[in-house]
C-alpha cells in the first residue's frame, strides 16, 4: 500500500512549505536515496533542536514545525512535527504518531508541574515512508541531554522502529508505552489540548507553572548526581 498524498503535502502544523523548513531540509538532507537523507534529517532534528518540556505552551502557533525550528527547541510533539515537515520538504512521505507513555526518568520539577503524574499523554514521534513501509523515528532527546541524564541516545537506522529504550544506560526502567494514539497527517492539536487539560489541569497556572529560566537538562543532571 502506498502512502496517502497528504503525507507529502504541507499542513497547518507540519508546514513543510515554510521557507525556513525548505531551507533546513535542503541543507541537512544531502544527496543519496531516501534512506540516507532521512537519517541525516533525523540526527539533525534530534541533536540540533533541544528537547524542552518546560517550554510547552498550548497556543496553536507553538505547535508549528517552523516555530519549533526558529526557537531551536521543543518537546516531543513539536520535534516530531518538525522531523515530519523537513522530511516532506525533502520529498520523503511523513506523518506523526502518538502514544501515552510512562516516563520513569523525569525531574522533580516536571513531576510537580504535571501534578505528580508520570504518564505522558500524546508522546510524539514521526513516521517516515522508507523502502516501502512506515518506520517510526523518535527525535525527542538530543545527545547532550541524554548524556546529562545518563540515558542512551536513541539511534535510527531507517529500517527498524526507533522508540525509547525500555531501560536507561544503568539498566533502570526508562519508558513504558501504555496506549496507542494513532498516526496522523497533521498534529491533532485540539485532541492534545483537551488531553493535557484533563491530565494536567494545573500545568500552566499558579504554583505548578514552569518558572522562567528553568533548565530541564540541568535539573536532570543535578538529580542524577544525588543518586
Amino acid at each position: 500500500m502506498e502512502p496517502a498524498p497528504d503525507s507529502l503535502r504541507p499542513a497547518r502544523f507540519i508546514d513543510s512549505d515554510h521557507p525556513a523548513i525548505q531551507a533546513y531540509a535542503a541543507a541537512k538532507a544531502g544527496g543519496g536515496d531516501d534512506l540516507s537523507r532521512a537519517l541525516r534529517l533525523y540526527y539533525a532534528v534530534r541533536d540540533e533542536i533541544l528537547y524542552d518540556p518546560y517550554g510547552v505552551t498550548l497556543t496553536p502557533e507553538a505547535f508549528k514545525a517552523s516555530v519549533c525550528l526558529a526557537r531551536g527547541r521543543g518537546f516531543c510533539v513539536e520535534k516530531a512535527g518538525l522531523l515530519a515537515a523537513v522530511a516532506r520538504a525533502a520529498a520523503i512521505p511523513a506523518r506523526v504518531g502518538f502514544a501515552d507513555v510512562r516516563n520513569h526518568l523525569t525531574t522533580e520539577r516536571l513531576r510537580r508541574i504535571m501534578g505528580g503524574s508520570d504518564l505522558f499523554v500524546y508522546h510524539g514521534f514521526a513516521e517516515l515512508w522508507l523502502e516501502g513501509r512506515w518506520v517510526k523515528a523518535t527525535p525527542a532527546f538530543n545527545l547532550t541531554l541524554c548524556r546529562r541524564f545518563g540515558v542512551k541516545p536513541l539511534e535510527f537506522d531507517g529500517r527498524s522502529d526507533s522508540i525509547f529504550h525500555p531501560f536507561d544506560a544503568s539498566g533502570r526502567q526508562h519508558m513504558e508505552y501504555v496506549a496507542d494514539r494513532g498516526s496522523h497527517d497533521d498534529i491533532p492539536y485540539d485532541d492534545i489540548k483537551r488531553a493535557f487539560a484533563q491530565h494536567y489541569p494545573g500545568m500552566f497556572v499558579g504554583a505548578q507553572a514552569v518558572p522562567s529560566g528553568a533548565d530541564f537538562g540541568a535539573d536532570g543532571e543535578a538529580e542524577r548526581r544525588r543518586i
